[in-house]
């Protein structure tokens, strides 16, 4: 099967395994797009310093994938880098597909942290999205989420969007269920860490599966990446990475 028959899902996965797995710099070749966009905080412009980067991997270097969203041209993986420094890295990333390429590549990574509230992982649960029918009607609903709630700071309809049943939570300093995220929202703001979105740059919907990419401020600015996961129409799960946005990066696309 060629690079153009292969659908986006299996094509980046493909890569980034050869790429990331096999660390083989000449997979930049097959696979990587000559005008590739970076956005990584960490990684310089185009194929060459992707190229670099692979070519630098130590032995130990890992990544174990978590999930998967495919979404048109856009792919996005969650899982964990380890041997990138000295802690194993949660990690979002997102892959734009052009003629059987990669185009252009957004992350989010933040330490992994082994004490959660919750008691899961930043990673574990569900791997797989169903419920395909309702992939446009979950994206409507966390888009209006995200700009209402997230954005909007409107938490008198969060239970139109959210369970008041079921709200599975990986973030590592909050709590199951709307009252678990209230009660780590109000440690946060005691800390002086107001959260705050500020624009909604992306959401990446497969099945019951919608990512949200966005900027904001966490006592600093920060990217937001959330992954949610629904049920009967309500989010039910959660997943995120808050990385704070550096003052400078190794290329001139911004983080977003």
């Amino acid at each position: 099967m060629g690079q153009r028959e292969m659908n986006n899902k299996d094509l980046v996965l493909k890569a980034v395994r050869e790429l990331f797995g096999d660390k083989d710099p000449s997979a930049v070749d097959r696979w990587v797009s000559p005008s590739y966009t970076q956005h990584s905080a960490l990684v310089a412009d185009g194929p060459e310093a992707l190229r670099e980067l692979v070519s630098s991997l130590s032995a130990d270097f890992r990544y174990d994938g978590a999930r998967v969203i495919a979404d048109g041209d856009l792919v996005a993986l969650h899982g964990i880098y380890y041997g990138f420094g000295p802690v194993p890295l949660v990690a979002f990333d997102i892959y734009r597909v052009e003629n059987g390429r990669l185009a252009e590549h957004w992350d989010a990574l933040v330490p992994v942290v082994e004490n959660t509230v919750s008691g899961r992982s930043q990673t574990d649960g569900p791997a797989q999205a169903g419920d395909m029918e309702r992939t446009e009607a979950n994206r409507k609903l966390v888009t209006e989420y995200a700009e209402k709630v997230l954005k909007g700071a409107d938490y008198s309809v969060v239970a139109d969007y959210t369970s008041t049943e079921t709200y599975l939570q990986h973030n590592p300093e909050a709590g199951d269920g709307l009252e678990g995220f209230g009660v780590a929202a109000a440690t946060w703001a005691a800390q002086g860490k107001n959260v705050v979105y500020t624009k909604i740059h992306k959401v990446i919907a497969e099945g019951d599966f919608a990512l949200v990419q966005a900027e904001g401020e966490f006592g600093v600015p920060v990217a937001y990446y959330d992954l949610f996961r629904l049920a009967d129409g309500k989010i039910v799960e959660h997943w995120d990475a808050i990385p704070a946005i550096p003052a400078e990066l190794p290329h001139d696309n911004g983080l977003f």
